[in-house]
């Protein structure tokens, strides 16, 4: 599996290939993101459990999921890169303040936003 940094430089060079560092803004990535986001989400609308269950062991299935979330890290990378976010870091700090709001002790089990 690639690590982030080769994911970025593979993100880089597909978009320095074709110029368009100049659309990639950081709201039009914003939009990207979120609207990936949506397109995943529309796999599996109104679907049953049982259904979803189905989606992910269905290789064609797979493969628009896995589009999907692979749009979604293009976006991602491609901003991170361009704007200088280190997302190994950031997502390390995260988890961190995460721990501090949700400590073990009193989130194990439930899903309660803090």
């Amino acid at each position: 599996m690639a690590g982030l940094d080769e994911l970025s430089r593979s993100v880089r060079a597909f978009c320095d290939d074709r110029d368009w560092t100049q659309f990639h803004t950081p709201k039009e990535l914003a939009i990207g993101m979120v609207s990936e986001a949506s397109e995943l989400l529309q796999l599996f609308r109104f679907q049953s459990d049982e259904q979803m269950r189905g989606m992910l062991s269905d290789a064609s299935a797979r493969e628009r999921i896995g589009d999907e979330l692979a749009d979604q890290l293009f976006f991602l990378l491609r901003f991170a890169d361009l704007y200088g976010f280190d997302l190994a870091h950031e997502l390390s700090r995260k988890i961190e303040k995460n721990g501090r709001r949700y400590p073990v002790e009193t989130s194990r089990g439930s899903n309660r936003k803090a």
